[in-house]
């Protein structure tokens, strides 16, 4: 006989969702749970964790047709009107990205380009944790790409290498659709919680390496592009400190070292560095691990 007085399953806490539909290979779910976390996050005042969230949930729905349809454009609207709003935030990621557009206006763009090659090296060992990742042996690419990137500054390249940074180009671009990006795996971390191939969502990082890549192509070409800076603030991993450790980024060791580093590139940068100067700094960067304390 049917029981009308069974209970009800309580739901699974917001954590155990998002394992269940990664688990099923649920992406509609999957957005919708992001999207819940973010309005909830918003609502109760951590902006942090409703860019995160809200940014993620953005991400999926807009990576492929179907996910976008059966989301609806109520949901995908207040999504985006959401996220704009917390545009203006007072976040780290806003005011760095605002300090930095003002700092570029001042350099030439060849001088932006180095700005940003500097902080692609220190991203490449991250790229090197996640390259094993499915899907993402792209990103073990990143430190030959850097320095074929510097190299070109220097002296022409060869047609096999600007093929190379053109595939890279593509691959990276089509990473950034790719459900091994947005529901890929995890690779161990220094910082202790494991590192997730999704939180190089923040700030675009993939497009940002891909514009930087994609924009020198353009310049050996002979068209002439100007660098936005987009790249310079990725290695923060804004999407990782919030995700695992939350509240005032500005707090944590690892994020501070990093704008000292963002800085410090500035002035040397300005100082008119040699290529010598600039390939010992990057081989340094090549062997740090931003996640340590």
């Amino acid at each position: 006989m049917f029981n009308l007085f069974k209970k009800k399953e309580p739901p699974l806490p917001p954590e155990e969702r998002l394992a269940d539909y990664l688990k099923k290979r649920d992406y509609i779910g999957l957005a919708r749970a992001y999207y819940d976390l973010g309005k909830a996050a918003m609502e109760s005042g951590d902006q942090g964790k409703a860019m995160l969230w809200l940014s993620r949930a953005d991400t999926i729905y807009s990576a492929r047709d179907d996910i976008y349809e059966a989301m609806g454009d109520k949901l995908t609207d207040d999504c985006s009107d959401r996220i704009g709003a917390l545009e203006e935030a007072d976040l780290l990621s806003n005011q760095i990205v605002e300090q930095i557009e003002e700092k570029t206006e001042e350099l030439g763009d060849a001088q932006v380009r180095v700005w940003s090659l500097l902080t692609l090296a220190r991203l490449a060992p991250v790229g090197e944790k996640l390259a094993a990742l499915p899907g993402c042996g792209v990103l073990g690419t990143l430190g030959q790409c850097l320095d074929l990137v510097v190299k070109s500054f220097q002296e022409s390249i060869t047609q096999a290498e600007f093929n190379l940074l053109k595939t890279v180009c593509g691959d990276l671009y089509a990473l950034s659709d790719a459900e091994e990006f947005f529901a890929g795996g995890e690779a161990p971390c220094a910082a202790g919680a494991p590192l997730q191939v999704f939180d190089l969502n923040a700030m675009t990082t993939l497009l940002g390496i891909e514009g930087l890549l994609d924009g020198q192509l353009r310049c050996l070409a002979g068209e002439p592009v100007m660098d936005d800076g987009g790249l310079i603030p990725c290695a923060l991993m804004t999407d990782y400190w919030t995700r695992t450790v939350g509240g005032s980024l500005r707090d944590i060791p690892q994020v501070k070292a990093e704008l000292d580093r963002i800085w410090s590139d500035l002035e040397f940068v300005r100082s008119g560095p040699t290529w010598t100067a600039v390939a010992q700094r990057i081989e340094g960067y090549k062997a740090l691990d931003i996640f340590s304390a």
